[in-house]
Protein backbone atom coordinates (compact mmCIF):
# COMPACT_ATOMS: atom_id res chain seq x y z
CA UNK A 1 0.00 0.00 0.00
CA UNK A 2 1.45 3.34 -1.13
CA UNK A 3 -0.33 6.52 -0.12
CA UNK A 4 0.68 10.18 -0.09
CA UNK A 5 0.52 12.51 2.90
CA UNK A 6 -2.10 14.55 1.03
CA UNK A 7 -4.30 11.45 0.60
CA UNK A 8 -3.79 10.48 4.23
CA UNK A 9 -4.81 13.92 5.47
CA UNK A 10 -7.96 13.77 3.32
CA UNK A 11 -8.76 10.23 4.52
CA UNK A 12 -8.36 11.21 8.19
CA UNK A 13 -9.92 14.68 7.90
CA UNK A 14 -6.72 16.25 9.17
CA UNK A 15 -4.66 19.36 8.49
CA UNK A 16 -1.37 18.89 6.64
CA UNK A 17 1.92 20.61 7.51
CA UNK A 18 4.89 19.74 5.33
CA UNK A 19 5.45 17.86 2.07
CA UNK A 20 2.04 16.75 0.69
CA UNK A 21 3.61 14.41 -1.89
CA UNK A 22 5.72 12.27 0.43
CA UNK A 23 4.53 8.65 0.37
CA UNK A 24 4.23 6.02 3.09
CA UNK A 25 3.77 2.28 2.79
CA UNK A 26 3.42 1.12 6.40
CA UNK A 27 2.97 2.31 10.00
CA UNK A 28 5.77 2.41 12.56
CA UNK A 29 6.35 3.12 16.26
CA UNK A 30 7.46 6.69 16.87
CA UNK A 31 10.70 5.60 18.55
CA UNK A 32 11.63 3.38 15.58
CA UNK A 33 10.29 5.32 12.61
CA UNK A 34 11.83 4.65 9.22
CA UNK A 35 11.63 6.30 5.82
CA UNK A 36 8.31 5.68 4.12
CA UNK A 37 6.43 5.05 7.37
CA UNK A 38 3.74 6.89 9.30
CA UNK A 39 3.81 7.12 13.09
CA UNK A 40 1.81 8.97 15.73
CA UNK A 41 2.18 10.97 18.93
CA UNK A 42 -0.75 10.18 21.20
CA UNK A 43 0.89 10.17 24.63
CA UNK A 44 2.83 13.23 25.86
CA UNK A 45 5.40 10.87 27.44
CA UNK A 46 6.66 10.13 23.92
CA UNK A 47 6.97 13.75 22.79
CA UNK A 48 10.78 13.65 22.78
CA UNK A 49 10.65 11.08 19.98
CA UNK A 50 8.72 13.52 17.78
CA UNK A 51 11.93 15.50 17.35
CA UNK A 52 14.12 12.49 16.54
CA UNK A 53 11.81 10.11 14.68
CA UNK A 54 12.76 9.13 11.14
CA UNK A 55 9.14 8.46 10.15
CA UNK A 56 8.10 10.34 7.02
CA UNK A 57 4.68 11.34 8.40
CA UNK A 58 3.60 11.94 11.99
CA UNK A 59 0.03 12.08 13.28
CA UNK A 60 -0.39 14.65 16.07
CA UNK A 61 -3.27 16.35 17.83
CA UNK A 62 -4.45 19.73 16.60
CA UNK A 63 -3.18 21.45 19.76
CA UNK A 64 0.36 20.00 19.54
CA UNK A 65 2.96 22.77 19.83
CA UNK A 66 6.49 21.58 18.94
CA UNK A 67 9.30 22.70 21.26
CA UNK A 68 11.93 21.84 18.63
CA UNK A 69 11.96 21.35 14.85
CA UNK A 70 10.15 18.25 13.56
CA UNK A 71 11.49 16.76 10.32
CA UNK A 72 8.42 14.62 9.60
CA UNK A 73 5.40 15.91 7.71
CA UNK A 74 2.66 16.52 10.26
CA UNK A 75 -1.00 15.63 9.99
CA UNK A 76 -3.04 17.29 12.73
CA UNK A 77 -6.24 15.51 13.77
CA UNK A 78 -8.88 15.90 16.49
CA UNK A 79 -8.32 12.42 17.99
CA UNK A 80 -4.96 10.77 17.39
CA UNK A 81 -5.94 7.33 18.68
CA UNK A 82 -9.17 7.20 16.69
CA UNK A 83 -7.25 8.25 13.58
CA UNK A 84 -4.52 5.66 14.00
CA UNK A 85 -7.19 2.99 14.56
CA UNK A 86 -8.80 3.92 11.21
CA UNK A 87 -5.42 3.96 9.55
CA UNK A 88 -4.33 0.57 10.90
CA UNK A 89 -7.64 -0.89 9.78
CA UNK A 90 -6.94 0.44 6.29
CA UNK A 91 -3.44 -1.05 6.22
CA UNK A 92 -4.76 -4.32 7.61
CA UNK A 93 -7.31 -4.70 4.84
CA UNK A 94 -4.51 -4.79 2.30
CA UNK A 95 -3.17 -8.00 3.85
CA UNK A 96 -6.41 -9.97 3.65
CA UNK A 97 -6.43 -12.86 1.16
CA UNK A 98 -8.40 -12.54 -2.04
CA UNK A 99 -11.61 -14.57 -2.46
CA UNK A 100 -11.05 -18.13 -3.57
CA UNK A 101 -10.85 -21.70 -2.31
CA UNK A 102 -7.55 -23.51 -1.85
CA UNK A 103 -7.10 -26.82 -3.67
CA UNK A 104 -6.15 -28.44 -0.37
CA UNK A 105 -9.21 -27.26 1.58
CA UNK A 106 -11.59 -30.07 2.60
CA UNK A 107 -15.17 -28.90 2.17
CA UNK A 108 -18.22 -31.13 2.58
CA UNK A 109 -20.67 -31.24 -0.30
CA UNK A 110 -23.32 -30.42 2.29
CA UNK A 111 -21.64 -27.20 3.42
CA UNK A 112 -23.02 -23.87 2.19
CA UNK A 113 -20.59 -21.15 1.13
CA UNK A 114 -21.58 -17.56 0.41
CA UNK A 115 -20.24 -15.40 -2.40
CA UNK A 116 -16.70 -13.99 -2.32
CA UNK A 117 -15.48 -16.26 0.48
CA UNK A 118 -11.82 -17.13 0.97
CA UNK A 119 -10.94 -20.63 2.18
CA UNK A 120 -7.28 -21.28 2.99
CA UNK A 121 -5.04 -24.31 2.63
CA UNK A 122 -6.00 -27.41 4.65
CA UNK A 123 -9.08 -25.72 6.13
CA UNK A 124 -11.91 -28.12 6.93
CA UNK A 125 -15.59 -27.27 6.61
CA UNK A 126 -17.96 -30.02 7.71
CA UNK A 127 -21.46 -31.00 6.58
CA UNK A 128 -24.22 -28.50 7.24
CA UNK A 129 -21.82 -25.67 8.03
CA UNK A 130 -22.67 -22.22 6.65
CA UNK A 131 -20.05 -19.63 5.71
CA UNK A 132 -21.44 -16.16 5.00
CA UNK A 133 -20.64 -13.84 2.12
CA UNK A 134 -17.16 -12.35 2.18
CA UNK A 135 -15.99 -14.47 5.12
CA UNK A 136 -12.34 -15.52 5.33
CA UNK A 137 -11.42 -18.95 6.67
CA UNK A 138 -7.64 -19.15 6.83
CA UNK A 139 -5.46 -22.24 6.56
CA UNK A 140 -5.98 -25.18 8.92
CA UNK A 141 -9.06 -23.66 10.50
CA UNK A 142 -11.90 -26.05 11.32
CA UNK A 143 -15.61 -25.34 10.94
CA UNK A 144 -17.70 -28.11 12.51
CA UNK A 145 -20.97 -29.75 11.51
CA UNK A 146 -23.86 -27.32 11.43
CA UNK A 147 -21.69 -24.37 12.51
CA UNK A 148 -22.52 -20.90 11.17
CA UNK A 149 -20.02 -18.19 10.23
CA UNK A 150 -21.48 -14.74 9.51
CA UNK A 151 -20.70 -12.45 6.56
CA UNK A 152 -17.28 -10.74 6.49
CA UNK A 153 -16.04 -12.65 9.51
CA UNK A 154 -12.34 -13.53 9.67
CA UNK A 155 -11.21 -16.89 11.09
CA UNK A 156 -7.44 -17.07 11.58
CA UNK A 157 -5.29 -20.21 11.08
CA UNK A 158 -5.87 -23.09 13.41
CA UNK A 159 -9.04 -21.73 15.01
CA UNK A 160 -11.74 -24.31 15.73
CA UNK A 161 -15.43 -23.51 15.50
CA UNK A 162 -16.98 -26.75 16.70
CA UNK A 163 -20.32 -28.37 15.86
CA UNK A 164 -23.44 -26.16 15.86
CA UNK A 165 -21.68 -23.08 17.19
CA UNK A 166 -22.57 -19.72 15.67
CA UNK A 167 -20.38 -16.71 14.89
CA UNK A 168 -21.98 -13.45 13.75
CA UNK A 169 -21.02 -10.94 11.08
CA UNK A 170 -17.81 -8.86 11.06
CA UNK A 171 -16.21 -10.95 13.80
CA UNK A 172 -12.51 -11.83 14.19
CA UNK A 173 -11.48 -15.18 15.67
CA UNK A 174 -7.71 -15.33 16.18
CA UNK A 175 -5.36 -18.27 15.74
CA UNK A 176 -5.98 -21.44 17.77
CA UNK A 177 -9.06 -20.13 19.54
CA UNK A 178 -11.51 -22.93 20.33
CA UNK A 179 -15.22 -22.16 20.20
CA UNK A 180 -17.48 -24.91 21.53
CA UNK A 181 -15.23 -27.18 23.58
CA UNK A 182 -16.96 -29.18 26.31
CA UNK A 183 -17.52 -27.43 29.60
CA UNK A 184 -15.86 -28.61 32.81
CA UNK A 185 -18.72 -30.73 34.08
CA UNK A 186 -18.39 -33.97 36.02
CA UNK A 187 -20.71 -35.74 38.46
CA UNK A 188 -19.03 -37.37 41.50
CA UNK A 189 -19.81 -41.04 42.17
CA UNK A 190 -19.81 -43.02 45.40
CA UNK A 191 -16.35 -44.45 44.67
CA UNK A 192 -15.03 -40.85 44.34
CA UNK A 193 -14.52 -41.14 40.59
CA UNK A 194 -16.49 -38.98 38.15
CA UNK A 195 -19.04 -39.38 35.38
CA UNK A 196 -18.70 -36.92 32.50
CA UNK A 197 -21.68 -34.61 32.00
CA UNK A 198 -22.36 -34.44 28.29
CA UNK A 199 -22.69 -30.86 27.01
CA UNK A 200 -25.38 -30.70 24.33
CA UNK A 201 -25.65 -26.88 24.00
CA UNK A 202 -23.62 -24.56 21.79
CA UNK A 203 -21.87 -21.18 21.71
CA UNK A 204 -23.49 -18.13 20.13
CA UNK A 205 -21.20 -15.21 19.26
CA UNK A 206 -23.03 -12.11 18.08
CA UNK A 207 -21.83 -9.46 15.59
CA UNK A 208 -18.62 -7.36 15.76
CA UNK A 209 -16.96 -9.61 18.35
CA UNK A 210 -13.19 -10.25 18.51
CA UNK A 211 -11.79 -13.37 20.19
CA UNK A 212 -8.06 -13.52 20.98
CA UNK A 213 -5.57 -16.29 20.20
CA UNK A 214 -5.81 -19.47 22.29
CA UNK A 215 -8.97 -18.29 24.01
CA UNK A 216 -11.48 -21.06 24.72
CA UNK A 217 -15.23 -20.69 24.99
CA UNK A 218 -17.06 -23.77 26.27
CA UNK A 219 -20.39 -24.88 24.89
CA UNK A 220 -23.38 -24.83 27.20
CA UNK A 221 -24.53 -27.89 29.07
CA UNK A 222 -27.96 -27.07 27.66
CA UNK A 223 -28.91 -23.92 25.78
CA UNK A 224 -26.12 -21.52 24.74
CA UNK A 225 -22.99 -19.84 26.02
CA UNK A 226 -23.51 -16.29 24.70
CA UNK A 227 -21.02 -13.59 23.74
CA UNK A 228 -23.02 -10.47 22.96
CA UNK A 229 -22.45 -7.82 20.29
CA UNK A 230 -19.18 -5.89 20.28
CA UNK A 231 -17.42 -7.91 22.99
CA UNK A 232 -13.59 -7.93 22.78
CA UNK A 233 -11.74 -10.83 24.39
CA UNK A 234 -7.95 -10.90 24.66
CA UNK A 235 -5.70 -13.95 24.25
CA UNK A 236 -5.71 -16.90 26.66
CA UNK A 237 -9.11 -16.36 28.24
CA UNK A 238 -11.25 -19.23 29.54
CA UNK A 239 -15.02 -18.80 29.25
CA UNK A 240 -16.98 -21.57 30.94
CA UNK A 241 -20.22 -23.25 29.96
CA UNK A 242 -23.46 -21.22 29.97
CA UNK A 243 -21.61 -17.95 30.61
CA UNK A 244 -23.12 -14.78 29.14
CA UNK A 245 -20.95 -11.74 28.42
CA UNK A 246 -22.85 -8.51 27.82
CA UNK A 247 -22.51 -6.21 24.81
CA UNK A 248 -19.30 -4.19 24.36
CA UNK A 249 -17.55 -5.65 27.40
CA UNK A 250 -13.75 -6.00 27.10
CA UNK A 251 -11.68 -8.60 28.97
CA UNK A 252 -7.87 -8.76 29.12
CA UNK A 253 -5.66 -11.85 28.88
CA UNK A 254 -5.61 -14.85 31.22
CA UNK A 255 -8.93 -14.10 32.83
CA UNK A 256 -11.14 -17.08 33.72
CA UNK A 257 -14.92 -17.14 33.96
CA UNK A 258 -16.55 -20.14 35.62
CA UNK A 259 -19.80 -21.64 34.43
CA UNK A 260 -23.15 -19.84 34.39
CA UNK A 261 -21.70 -16.45 35.32
CA UNK A 262 -23.42 -13.42 33.77
CA UNK A 263 -21.25 -10.38 33.01
CA UNK A 264 -23.05 -7.15 32.15
CA UNK A 265 -22.69 -4.66 29.31
CA UNK A 266 -19.83 -2.17 28.92
CA UNK A 267 -17.66 -3.81 31.59
CA UNK A 268 -13.85 -3.44 31.56
CA UNK A 269 -12.00 -6.36 33.08
CA UNK A 270 -8.23 -6.52 33.58
CA UNK A 271 -5.89 -9.45 33.07
CA UNK A 272 -5.88 -12.54 35.29
CA UNK A 273 -9.25 -11.76 36.84
CA UNK A 274 -11.04 -14.84 38.16
CA UNK A 275 -14.82 -15.23 38.38
CA UNK A 276 -16.53 -17.90 40.46
CA UNK A 277 -19.50 -19.65 38.91
CA UNK A 278 -23.12 -18.49 39.00
CA UNK A 279 -22.35 -14.85 39.84
CA UNK A 280 -23.83 -11.76 38.19
CA UNK A 281 -21.78 -8.67 37.36
CA UNK A 282 -23.53 -5.31 36.92
CA UNK A 283 -23.27 -3.23 33.76
CA UNK A 284 -20.28 -0.91 33.51
CA UNK A 285 -18.21 -2.67 36.20
CA UNK A 286 -14.46 -1.97 36.10
CA UNK A 287 -12.36 -4.75 37.63
CA UNK A 288 -8.62 -4.35 38.12
CA UNK A 289 -6.11 -7.02 37.11
CA UNK A 290 -5.67 -10.11 39.32
CA UNK A 291 -8.89 -9.51 41.20
CA UNK A 292 -11.05 -12.40 42.40
CA UNK A 293 -14.85 -12.28 42.26
CA UNK A 294 -16.70 -14.79 44.41
CA UNK A 295 -20.07 -13.04 44.71
CA UNK A 296 -22.51 -10.82 42.84
CA UNK A 297 -21.72 -7.22 41.89
CA UNK A 298 -25.08 -5.48 41.91
CA UNK A 299 -24.20 -1.77 41.72
CA UNK A 300 -23.44 -0.65 38.12
CA UNK A 301 -20.55 1.52 36.94
CA UNK A 302 -18.29 0.93 39.95
CA UNK A 303 -14.56 0.11 40.11
CA UNK A 304 -13.32 -2.93 42.05
CA UNK A 305 -9.97 -4.37 43.10
CA UNK A 306 -8.52 -7.19 45.19
CA UNK A 307 -9.17 -10.83 45.98
CA UNK A 308 -11.80 -11.01 47.24
CA UNK A 309 -12.76 -7.74 45.63
CA UNK A 310 -13.60 -4.51 47.40
CA UNK A 311 -14.30 -1.00 46.06
CA UNK A 312 -11.22 0.27 44.24
CA UNK A 313 -10.54 3.29 46.46
CA UNK A 314 -10.97 1.21 49.62
CA UNK A 315 -8.43 -1.29 48.30
CA UNK A 316 -5.87 1.44 47.55
CA UNK A 317 -6.29 2.92 51.04
CA UNK A 318 -6.06 -0.52 52.63
CA UNK A 319 -2.96 -1.38 50.64
CA UNK A 320 -1.23 1.79 51.79
CA UNK A 321 -1.84 0.69 55.38
CA UNK A 322 -0.82 -2.90 54.65
CA UNK A 323 2.61 -1.78 53.44
CA UNK A 324 3.15 -0.03 56.78
CA UNK A 325 2.21 -3.03 58.95
CA UNK A 326 5.80 -4.08 59.82
CA UNK A 327 6.60 -0.59 61.12
CA UNK A 328 3.23 -0.34 62.85
CA UNK A 329 3.89 -3.68 64.54
CA UNK A 330 7.28 -2.46 65.77
CA UNK A 331 5.71 0.75 67.09
CA UNK A 332 2.93 -1.09 68.91
CA UNK A 333 5.41 -3.54 70.44
CA UNK A 334 7.60 -0.66 71.65
CA UNK A 335 4.60 1.16 73.13
CA UNK A 336 3.49 -2.01 74.91
CA UNK A 337 6.94 -2.41 76.47
CA UNK A 338 6.96 1.23 77.58
CA UNK A 339 3.49 0.91 79.10
CA UNK A 340 4.56 -2.25 80.87
CA UNK A 341 7.57 -0.45 82.36
CA UNK A 342 5.33 2.32 83.72
CA UNK A 343 3.15 -0.04 85.72
CA UNK A 344 3.71 0.12 89.51
CA UNK A 345 5.32 -2.98 91.00
CA UNK A 346 2.91 -5.50 92.43
CA UNK A 347 2.51 -5.45 96.20
CA UNK A 348 3.87 -8.46 98.06
CA UNK A 349 1.22 -10.87 99.04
Amino acid sequence: MQITARELAHFLGGTLEGNPDITVSQPSKIEEGGEGTISFLGNPKYESYAYTTTASVLLVSKDFEPKSPVSATLIRVDDVYASIARLLQQFGQQAKPAPGISDTAVISDEAMLGNQVSIGAAAIIEAGAQVGEGAIIMGQAYIGKGAKIGPNTLIYPGARILDRCEVGRNCIIHANAVIGSDGFGFAPKEDRSYDKIVHVGNVVIEDEVEIGANTTIDRATMGSTIIREGVKLDNLIQVGHNVEIGAHTVIAAQSGIAGSTKIGKYCRIGGQVGFAGHVEIADGSQIQAQSGIAGHIKEPNQAWFGSPIMPYRDFIRSHSVFKKLPELYKTISRLERELESLKPPKADQ
